[in-house]
C-alpha cells in the first residue's frame, strides 16, 4: 500500500468498491443498492453522473434511460421531471448525486464523469457541500477529468483516463510518454480487449509515482485473490458478498 496522497484515500489496507452500488435484483445506481451496500460493512461507493435537460446531476451509468429503465430517451434530453419518473428494473427511482451525498454522510464515492455537461455542476456540488474528501472523480476521458482538476485545484481527489493509463502502462516498460501530475490514483481494467493492463510491472509503476491502483470491475474471488497478491490498492465489484468474503478471509476487511 501506498502512504494516501489524499484524504479521500485515508483507509486501512485495500479498498473494497461497491461497484455501482452492486447488482443487487439488478438495481445498479439506486439508493436502495446503496444501502445495501451500506448494511454489508462497504463505505466506498462508485456511480456514474449525467446532467438532465434543465441541469440535474443525476447518478446513472447509460446515456438513455433504455437498457435498465421503464423510461426512453436520452437523459440529456429530458428534464429533471419527467426523469424521475423512470424506474429501474421497474422498482426503483433514479437519484440525484446530492441526494447519495446526503443520505451516506459517511460514504466515499468514485464517480465517473459520463457526460461533459456533469463536469461542472459536479465540482460545484462538491465545493457546495464541502465534499472534498469524499470524492474522486474519473472518467474515461482524460481531457474531462483534467479539466474538473484545473476548475477544483489540488483539493479534489481524481484519477487518470485513458490516455493517463495509457502512458503509465508505457512508462511501466520505460517508454517517457507524458503523464498529468496531481492524480491520486489509476483505475483500470484488469486487461482491455485481450491486452492485459495490470500486472506487477503496472503496481510498482503507479506506486514510484504515489498513485493507488484501482481494479473495475472484479466479480470471481480467484481474481480478487491474484489482484490483492500482485499489491493493488482497491477493487471494484459487483459481487459484494463474494469481495468481503475474500477480503475477510485475508484480514483485510475494515
Amino acid at each position: 500500500m501506498t502512504h494516501p496522497r489524499h484524504p479521500y484515500l485515508d483507509h486501512p489496507g485495500p479498498i473494497p468498491f461497491a461497484h455501482r452500488g452492486g447488482t443487487a435484483d439488478g438495481l445498479e445506481n439506486t439508493a436502495a443498492a446503496f444501502r445495501r451496500a451500506d448494511s454489508l460493512g462497504y463505505r466506498y461507493f462508485e456511480t456514474d453522473v449525467h446532467t438532465t435537460a434543465d441541469g440535474r446531476l443525476v447518478a446513472f451509468h447509460d446515456t438513455t434511460l433504455d437498457r435498465v429503465t421503464d423510461g426512453h430517451g436520452r437523459i440529456a434530453d429530458l428534464p429533471w421531471d419527467e426523469v424521475r419518473q423512470a424506474r429501474v428494473a421497474g422498482k426503483e427511482p433514479l437519484p440525484l448525486f446530492a441526494d447519495l451525498l446526503d443520505e451516506f454522510p459517511d460514504a466515499r464515492w468514485n464517480v465517473d464523469i459520463k457526460a461533459a455537461p456533469a463536469l461542472v455542476p459536479l465540482v460545484d456540488l462538491i465545493r457546495r457541500t464541502g465534499s472534498w474528501e469524499r470524492v474522486c472523480v474519473g472518467s474515461f476521458s482524460e481531457r474531462r477529468v483534467a479539466a474538473a482538476a484545473r476548475l477544483a485545484g489540488p483539493r479534489l481527489a481524481t484519477s487518470y483516463g485513458v490516455r493517463g493509463v495509457l502512458g503509465l502502462r508505457l512508462r511501466s516498460y520505460g517508454v517517457p510518454f507524458p503523464v498529468r501530475t496531481g492524480a491520486v490514483s489509476a483505475q483500470v481494467p484488469e486487461a482491455q480487449s485481450g491486452i492485459p493492463v495490470v500486472d506487477g510491472r503496472f503496481v510498482r509503476t503507479a506506486h514510484a509515482r504515489g498513485l493507488q491502483v484501482h481494479v473495475w470491475t472484479v466479480n470471481e474471488a480467484d481474481r480478487m485473490e491474484a489482484l490483492l497478491d500482485l499489491g493493488v490498492d482497491g477493487i471494484m465489484t459487483d459481487q459484494l458478498e463474494t469481495l468481503r468474503a475474500v477480503f475477510t478471509a485475508r484480514g483485510a476487511w475494515h
